[in-house]
């Protein structure tokens, strides 16, 4: 019995794709941590600097670059904020009908 298919579905995806590093992996997975906080709610709303400390992720440069690797990829759908107050939008992609 599979507990997590949106989890698989990623791995799956990612498991030849070369572009793809540990930091995209540990992004996606705190991306995924939010998503399953929120009840499965796809879009989520995130914050940048909440975001970086879950995924362990030091530096705004490899954050960044990161997001929007993950978002050219396919994996998922980044609208950044505009600025600090508003939140920035991410869809996932391998979570569009999981409930």
């Amino acid at each position: 019995m599979e507990l997590f298919p949106p989890l698989t579905h990623f791995y799956n995806a990612i498991a030849n794709d070369a572009r793809i590093g540990t930091a995209h992996i540990s992004l996606y997975i705190a991306l995924f941590q939010q998503w399953n906080l929120n009840k499965g709610e796809n879009p989520i709303l995130i914050e940048r600097n909440h975001m970086m400390k879950a995924a362990k992720i030091n530096s705004r440069h490899t954050y960044n670059q990161c997001m929007n690797n993950l978002h050219e990829f396919g994996y998922i759908i980044y609208e950044p904020a505009a600025n600090n107050v508003v939140l920035s939008k991410v869809k996932l992609n391998y979570c569009e009908n999981e409930k």
